[in-house]
């Protein structure tokens, strides 16, 4: 059981990279679509509750730097028209919020260049 939780527990770390990635692999090396995955699990499911009412804004929170600092200061610089330190000092402030009420595909737009500069980011 702690095998799994653990295992559990780096799925849901996963960058989007990553989870792009793993989907690939499912999909090439195991025949196995994860949007197909999806729907059948929702279809199969004949007592589910009903769905939550879908966000439509979202916050973009910076966890921390991770190690590209230098180039998550500048991309915070750009993406916030701050200053230069003072896109530093949120940096070094994370978990910082970042954008607040953005739409979900800006929100996850973002957050993808944010991971490819080496940060850590969550949306809420």
């Amino acid at each position: 059981m702690a095998d799994l939780k653990a295992f559990a527990e780096q799925l849901v770390n996963l960058t989007v990279k990553e989870v792009n990635e793993l989907a690939q692999i499912l999909k090439d090396e195991y025949g196995i679509e994860p949007a197909a995955a999806a729907v059948a699990v929702a279809v199969g499911g004949g007592d589910a509750a009903p769905a939550a009412e879908e966000k439509s804004t979202f916050d973009v929170i910076l966890k921390e730097a991770g190690g590209q600092k230098l180039a998550v200061v500048k991309l915070v610089k750009d993406l916030t028209g701050l200053g230069l330190k003072e896109a530093k000092d949120l940096v070094d402030g994370a978990p910082k919020e970042l954008k607040a009420g953005v739409a979900k595909d800006e929100a996850e737009a973002l957050k993808k260049q944010l991971e490819e500069a080496g940060a850590v980011v969550e949306i809420k």
